[in-house]
Parts: C-alpha cells; sequence; structure tokens
C-alpha cells in the first residue's frame, strides 16, 4: 500500500488569499482523482497569523486596515480588493469585502485545533472562511465561533470549553514556530511531504500536477534511481 501524499497547509482565516488557494487546491485535487491510479491525499490545516496585533473589534473597514497595515492610500487599496474579489469569482467564491469584520483570529485558530482533534478540521476551515470573507461574520466573537463550530458539526458546550480554556493555543503557537522554521513568511504556503514548498494561491491544473509528479515518486520501488 502507498502511504498518501501529505499536504501542510499554512493559512489564515482572514487570508483573502488563502481562501482562494483552499479551493484551488481541492479543485486540483479533484481533478487528479479522477485518474486510474488516483493519489492518495491527507491535508492538514496550521495556524498563521497575518496580523495578530489586530484588536478583536477593529474600528473602521478592510480599506480603512489595509491602508494603515501596507501604508497604502485607500484608492490603491480598492484597486487591490477588486483585483482579489475577481480571482475569488474565478474559483467560485463570492468575496463580500464591503461586510468584512476584521478582527484578530487567534481564537478562530485554537478552534481550528479543537476541530482537528475531532476530525472536523476540513469542514470548520471551509465555514469559517466562507463566514470571513462572503458572510460578514465576526470571527473574533465567542458566541459567533460556537454557532459556526455547530454548523461544522462539532458539539456547542465542547467548543466553547475549547475556547474558554485557552488549551489549543500551545498548539496555534507551535505551527507558527513550524512555520518560521521553514522560513515562511507569507501565506498560502504549502508543503508537501516535508520537501516540497509551494507558495501562494496557485491555479487548480497546478495542484493537480504536483500531487500527480508526487504520487509518482511515491509509486517508484525504493531504491531505484531517477
Amino acid at each position: 500500500m502507498t502511504d498518501a501524499i501529505k499536504i501542510d497547509v499554512w493559512s489564515d482565516i482572514a487570508c483573502p488569499w488563502c481562501y482562494i488557494g483552499k479551493r484551488n487546491l481541492e479543485n486540483g485535487l479533484a481533478a487528479a482523482s479522477a485518474d486510474d491510479d488516483a493519489p492518495a491525499v491527507e491535508v492538514t490545516f496550521h495556524s498563521f497569523e497575518l496580523s495578530p496585533d489586530t484588536p478583536v473589534d477593529f474600528e473602521g473597514d478592510e480599506l480603512d486596515f489595509l491602508a494603515k497595515h501596507k501604508g497604502m492610500p485607500r484608492e490603491q487599496v480598492q484597486q487591490m480588493l477588486q483585483r482579489v474579489t475577481g480571482v475569488a469569482a474565478d474559483a467560485g467564491l463570492e468575496y463580500r469585502f464591503d461586510l468584512l469584520k476584521h478582527t484578530n483570529t487567534v481564537k478562530a485558530h485554537e478552534l481550528l485545533h479543537f476541530a482537528k482533534e475531532q476530525g472536523r478540521q476540513h469542514e470548520l476551515a471551509e465555514r469559517l472562511m466562507a463566514a470571513y470573507f462572503t458572510e460578514g461574520r465576526h470571527l473574533g466573537r465567542e458566541d459567533e465561533l460556537v454557532d459556526l463550530a455547530t454548523d461544522a458539526g462539532l458539539d456547542a458546550d465542547a467548543a466553547r470549553e475549547a475556547l474558554q480554556s485557552g488549551r489549543y493555543l500551545d498548539a496555534v503557537r507551535a505551527d507558527q514556530a513550524q512555520a518560521t522554521a521553514y522560513g515562511i513568511n507569507g501565506v498560502p504556503f504549502f508543503v508537501i511531504d516535508g520537501k516540497y514548498g509551494v507558495s501562494g494561491a496557485q491555479p487548480a491544473d497546478a495542484f493537480a500536477q504536483i500531487v500527480r509528479q508526487v504520487w509518482a515518486e511515491h509509486r517508484e520501488p525504493a531504491g531505484v534511481e531517477a
């Protein structure tokens, strides 16, 4: 039995390119899954905070935040968001930056680690990103996070306890330390089988090609030179 390809994804739920990258990865894996010799793939999400100093309740909209954070004129930020919205639409995502509530994401990351233990990490990652980028939900608030956790099939009381206890914060910090060790300073970043690094929201076709190539490597008999 050939071992599955392991894809470790560093991302932030508040990163617009991360949601696009997630969807493109899924579409690429779906394309490869139609192959006669379909790759077996395991995807795990890891924590990365783009702006850890962001307050839970940020005063202002996304334009205000990016203009301040990146030191760019609002007009330039507006053009950048329009471009991202267009790329997201190509991936089948309807971004609503006019609704978006910028917030600190550390609690969302803690909840993702709780969901991983429960076998629901993929479902929660999708729910959180959709809520943030398309629904204008406030992901810095405990009640909102618990509601979204239940949408992803998690128990509400257990999710609330996980958030209130802070017991998953060490796991978040460990992910961030690993990102630093790998030299990751931007997301999304994909580490494939612990040896190949792919940066950015690559097209679906690129992900399909990568997993096919790595799967072929998995299928090579041990000791055979390329």
